[in-house]
């Protein structure tokens, strides 16, 4: 391997039982033999077993561990791997891995571990991504859909693509090349409908992307109205926990509360605000004008309105404010547990819903609500077809159905056929883009950029 010995702890820093440092590369194997001594002197190491015994640094004792090597290459790098399995802790990691680099390691870099296993041809870009995918997953439904890709099926996809336009690129080099040979047809019937396939697949492909930025990012969902209607009474009932403070003082929450609670396999990123109102207090003023800016960014927005009250000018501001923004709204009724005074028939106000809050009324029946406005189309059978959730994967394929496009128009249009070789060309390139096979360092940067170091 052209690469140096990298090491890295594995494991989340702090304290738990058992604390992992991960050694790829060449010297992985000499690495271990200077460091570590087996309770049983007279065992064989072998490979992708446990051994049990002693870290040293020159006889003197640092850990009791437990060690396995992994020979290239059938290893995550296709290297030489070495994993050893020590007590958790912050300082007794540290010192281990400090033997590891004393012994001709060097420290890894971000996500170097998976940039190797992509450089060396284990998984491809796409699959690399789908790792950190999984690792960030906040629902079983992100989790799923990092997972078919981890596994290969966008990579499978691509292929599919590409292997349709390189038989019309070698029809097209034939017609080039050899004119002698007659071919009028620029484009058979067969090689047409491959090429339509790829068109309509691909966009299919794009227009998955919301639906799957939705189950991997989550629905920023902001809770609005005016102070004292039961906004963090509603956050804490929807979380099950007394995550915000409650008082019957307007104005109790002055800053941003921000949770993720996970509807039907939706993360829901639910943030609370201060009451929109006018205000002399510096501080609430400031969780004011957050608030209405959070309204702008805010993919759904829970108006609570207190039922029990009738509708003051607080109240209204904050409804004319949401519907400039023509934002996804639902409006809650809350406290309908105490007799009701609102009355909403001068406003032209849709998906409204009664709901208690405090005694957890509605709320069940609000979720689903929540559930069934966002999401456009049914999102339970996501694991029966291909969703991406990355924007540079939307941004390549939309690149390759504009190529296809353009191919089209020009045999319709009878332009010549040089054109189509351009646009086969650039369809193939925006493919080769998702999985890496044409990739600038900035890319590569990019994308192993957002790992930890131990990955």
């Amino acid at each position: 391997m052209l690469f140096d010995t990298i090491a890295a702890i594995s494991t989340p820093k702090g304290e738990g039982g058992i604390g992992i440092i991960r050694i790829s590369g060449d010297k992985s194997f000499e690495i271990l033999s200077k460091i570590f001594n087996m309770k049983n002197p007279n065992k064989d190491l072998g490979f992708y077993k446990f051994n049990y015994g002693f870290v040293h640094d020159n006889g003197k004792i640092i850990d009791e561990v437990m060690t396995v090597r992994m020979k290239a290459p059938k290893t995550y790098t296709c290297e030489d791997i070495v994993e050893i399995n020590c007590h958790g802790g912050n300082l007794i990691t540290e010192k281990v891995l400090e033997l590891v680099l004393k012994n001709g390691a060097r420290h890894a870099e971000q996500g170097e571990f998976t940039k190797r296993a992509f450089m060396n041809g284990r998984i491809d870009l796409s699959q690399a991504e789908a790792v950190m995918d999984l690792i960030q997953g906040k629902t079983e439904k992100s989790i799923s859909l990092s997972m078919d890709q981890l596994r290969g099926d966008l990579k499978e996809k691509i292929n599919k693509f590409k292997k349709a336009l390189l038989d019309v690129t070698a029809h097209v080099n034939v017609v080039l090349d050899y004119p002698e040979e007659g071919i009028d047809d620029p484009l058979p019937e067969n090689l047409r409908e491959n090429l339509e396939k790829v068109y309509k697949e691909a966009n299919i492909l794009i227009e998955s992307y919301d639906k799957g930025k939705k189950i991997k990012e989550g629905i920023k969902t902001v809770i609005v109205g005016k102070p004292n209607v039961g906004k963090s009474t509603l956050l804490n009932s929807l979380l099950k926990e007394e995550r915000a403070i409650v008082t019957h003082i307007p104005g109790t929450t002055r800053d941003i509360i921000e949770e993720i609670i996970n509807i039907k396999g939706i993360p829901l990123v639910l943030v609370d605000t201060a009451g929109i109102r006018k205000t002399e207090d510096i501080v609430e003023n400031i969780g004011v004008e957050k608030s209405k800016q959070f309204i702008e960014k805010a993919d759904l927005i829970l108006l609570v309105l207190d039922a029990s009250k009738e509708l003051e000018k607080e109240d209204i501001e904050v409804i004319e404010k949401i519907k400039k923004n023509n934002k996804k709204t639902i409006v809650l009724l809350n406290k309908i547990d105490l007799e009701r005074k609102i009355d909403l028939s001068n406003y032209d106000l849709e998906n409204i819903l009664e709901i208690s809050a405090k005694d957890n009324i509605g709320i069940d029946e609000m979720e689903e609500k929540i559930y069934s406005y966002i999401v456009e189309e049914d999102v339970e059978n996501t694991s029966e077809k291909l969703i991406i959730t990355n924007i540079r994967h939307k941004t390549a394929l939309e690149k390759t159905k504009e190529a296809v496009n353009n191919i089209f128009e020009t045999i319709d249009n009878g332009m010549p056929m040089d054109l189509i070789s351009v646009d086969l060309k650039e369809a193939l390139d925006a493919l080769s883009e998702i999985t890496g096979e044409i990739s600038s360092e900035d890319i590569l940067d990019h994308v192993f950029g957002n790992f930890c170091v131990g990955k």
